[in-house]
């Protein structure tokens, strides 16, 4: 395979072929297809589906390790599997905590997206890893790696805004944002019909089903961020499209990117804070 000139790149819209001197890409229209700014927006990694998971899990779990670091002497060896390896609130709320306490006393709005990637315990972030592999690659294949992750991450901020308002004092989880994801699947499902989509919608539907109940009978479930994720998934799914309707475009990985760059941003905000007032003496 012959090798592109060095004046040639891949359009970040459309991905073809073209002049990185062209003022507009002849084949999309997009403006300026060689700029910095869209080369960074629409880099390797939402072409790295697989990769892209990994860092989402990733994270979750550096984020629980961090947690049980702030506070090793009371990390909880408890026998009860519900609370094995339990980092505590106080570590929690520094790392970003999200719900009324952390974001009317302390002022921690950013807790909204620092707050999906904390856990409770060692079984609670062993849970929504596994739903995640399950529901990642699904919302990936017929959504775009790039959808998916703002699916992903809008889902999450909604879920624990919907929350905050309906009162709840002190929260954390991935489940919002799993939440979302299990939104976006039941619009896919109902919006694209036919034997696949009604199954789709049909399965994933008593997924959200079992969601809802456990948190019933379960104390502590919070199933305003549970509600608030699915509407708020399925509210990007409707506005962004799927696959089968519409390719992703730059639109979409400049958005992924600015999700990506805020969690970024928030979670080396909330580890650093939080190790320099817990060891900053």
């Amino acid at each position: 395979m012959t090798a592109a000139p060095k004046n040639s790149l891949l359009c970040p819209n459309c991905r073809r072929l073209i002049s990185r001197d062209e003022p507009r890409c002849p084949w999309c229209g997009i403006a300026h297809p060689g700029s910095r700014f869209k080369a960074l927006f629409s880099g390797r990694l939402f072409e790295r589906p697989d990769q892209l998971l990994h860092l989402i899990i990733g994270a979750n779990v550096v984020m629980y390790g961090l947690s049980l670091l702030l506070n090793p002497a009371t990390a909880g060896m408890a026998m009860n599997p519900f609370h094995f390896l339990s980092p505590d609130n106080r570590s929690l709320l520094l790392l970003g905590a999200s719900g009324t306490l952390p974001v009317n006393v302390f002022g921690r709005w950013w807790s909204l997206i620092a707050a999906s990637y904390l856990h409770g315990s060692l079984l609670h972030i062993l849970f929504n890893m596994l739903a995640l592999r399950q529901l990642l690659p699904l919302v990936t294949q017929e959504f775009g790696p790039a959808r998916m992750f703002v699916i992903y991450t809008i889902g999450g901020l909604g879920g624990y805004l919907l929350s905050y308002l309906a009162g709840v004092r002190f929260t954390i989880g991935a489940s919002a944002a799993v939440c979302g994801l299990i939104g976006a699947v039941l619009y896919y499902g109902k919006h694209r019909g036919g034997g696949y989509g009604q199954e789709l919608f049909s399965q994933v539907g008593g997924w959200a089903i079992g969601i809802f109940a456990f948190g019933l009978l379960v104390p502590g479930i919070n199933n305003w961020g549970h509600g608030g994720g699915m509407a708020a998934g399925a509210l990007v799914a409707m506005l962004l499209g799927y696959r089968e309707h519409s390719r992703e475009t730059f639109f979409h990985k400049a958005l992924a990117g600015a999700c990506g760059l805020a969690t970024v941003a928030v979670l080396l905000w909330a580890t650093l804070t939080a190790f320099a007032y817990r060891f900053g003496g």
